[in-house]
C-alpha cells in the first residue's frame, strides 16, 4: 500500500510538471502572438514564420522548463543493448506500420468529429507541410523536435517511472506524448508512437534509437511528403475541387509529379506491408517486465491516471483539443 502511495505521488509529481510547461507555453501564446501582430503582422500570414514561433515556444521554453521541474526526481535508466543496423530497420518498419493504421483510425475519428460540427477540423500540421519552407520543416521538424521530444517525452518519463514496471512506464509516454500534440488529428498516431518508441527506448536503453527512428518518420511526413505535395500542386487542386475540368488538367500538367507521388506511395504501402508482417512474426517479443516496485494490477489505472497532477494534465488538454476543434 506505501508502494503503491508513493508511486501515485511520482506520477503526480510528474504530471504538475508538465502542467507547468503547459501553463507557460498558453501564456507565452497568448501574450507572443497578438505582440507579433501588431508589430509584425506579416510574420502570422506566412507560414514558415508562424512555424518557427510556435517551435520557439515549445522548444526554447516549454519542454526545458518541464526538464528543470523533473531532473531531481529519482531515475531508474534501462540497460543498455547493442543494436545492429538490421534491428533498427526492424523497429522503423514496425513503427511506420502502426503510426500508418492509428493514423487512418485518428483520420476517421476526425472526419465523423467534422460532420458532426458540420466543418473540416482544422489541420495545422497539413498547413505547415503543404505551405511550409523545405529548409525550415527539415530544422525543426525533423532535428529538433525528434532530439527534445525524445528527451522529454521518452527519456525523462521513462527513467522515472521504470522502477513501477516497463507498462506504467510505456502507457504513460505515450498518454501524455499524445496529448501534448494538442490536437485530433495527431492524437491518435502521436499515441502509439510514443508508447512504441518508449518500449523501444526500454529495451535498448539507448534514447539515440529513438532519436534516430523519430527523425526518420518525421523526414518521411514532413519534408518527403511537402516535396511531394508541391510537386502535384496539392494547393490548386484543393481550390479546383468543385472544377472537375480544372482538376484534371491540373493532373496533366503535372505527370511527373503524379508518377513520383504514385511511386512513393507504393514505398510506403511496401514499408507498412513489411511492417505488418514483422509486428506478427516478433509479436513473443512485444513483453513488458515487471519494475522493482511491484503495483496491484487492479491498481494501475488508479495509480497511473487519479492523482492530482496527471487529473489535471488529461482534463486541461482534453479541454484544450476539444476547444481547438471547435475554434
Amino acid at each position: 500500500m506505501e508502494q503503491t502511495e508513493a508511486a501515485k505521488r511520482t506520477f503526480s509529481t510528474l504530471g504538475w510538471c508538465y502542467v507547468a510547461g503547459t501553463i507557460l507555453m498558453n501564456i507565452l501564446q497568448v501574450v507572443l502572438i497578438p505582440l507579433v501582430g501588431k508589430f509584425r503582422p506579416e510574420w502570422l500570414q506566412n507560414t514558415d514564420s508562424r512555424l518557427l514561433l510556435s517551435s520557439a515556444i515549445v522548444y526554447v521554453f516549454t519542454l526545458p522548463l518541464i526538464y528543470l521541474l523533473a531532473r531531481k526526481m529519482p531515475v531508474t535508466v534501462p540497460e543498455r543493448k547493442p543494436v545492429k543496423w538490421w534491428q533498427f530497420l526492424i523497429f522503423f518498419l514496425i513503427g511506420y506500420a502502426l503510426i500508418f493504421v492509428s493514423n487512418i483510425a485518428g483520420n476517421i475519428v476526425t472526419f465523423l468529429v467534422g460532420m458532426m460540427k458540420g466543418s473540416q477540423v482544422n489541420n495545422k500540421l497539413l498547413e505547415y507541410v503543404t505551405g511550409g519552407s523545405t529548409w525550415i520543416m527539415l530544422v525543426v521538424m525533423v532535428v529538433i523536435a525528434p532530439i527534445l521530444e525524445e528527451l522529454i517525452f521518452r527519456k525523462v518519463l521513462v527513467d522515472r517511472t521504470l522502477r513501477y514496471g516497463q507498462g506504467m512506464a510505456v502507457a504513460l509516454s505515450g498518454l501524455m506524448f499524445g496529448l501534448f500534440h494538442g490536437n485530433l488529428n495527431q492524437f491518435a498516431y502521436a499515441v502509439v508512437l510514443g508508447a512504441f518508441f518508449a518500449f523501444i527506448y526500454i529495451k535498448t536503453g539507448d534514447i539515440r534509437i529513438t532519436i534516430g527512428l523519430h527523425m526518420l518518420v518525421n523526414f518521411m511526413g514532413s519534408v518527403v511528403a511537402s516535396e511531394l505535395l508541391k510537386l502535384i500542386h496539392y494547393d490548386e487542386l484543393l481550390g479546383a475541387i468543385e472544377d472537375p475540368d480544372r482538376m484534371m488538367s491540373l493532373v496533366m500538367e503535372n505527370m511527373t509529379g503524379w508518377l513520383l507521388y504514385g511511386l512513393y506511395f507504393l514505398f510506403i504501402m511496401a514499408v507498412v506491408i513489411s511492417g505488418i508482417v514483422l509486428m506478427i512474426v516478433h509479436r513473443r517479443k512485444f513483453r513488458l517486465e515487471p519494475g522493482e516496485v511491484q503495483v496491484p494490477a487492479d491498481r494501475r489505472i488508479q495509480t497511473l491516471l487519479l492523482n492530482p497532477g496527471m487529473l489535471f494534465f488529461c482534463i486541461m488538454w482534453i479541454a484544450l483539443i476539444i476547444w481547438q476543434l471547435f475554434s
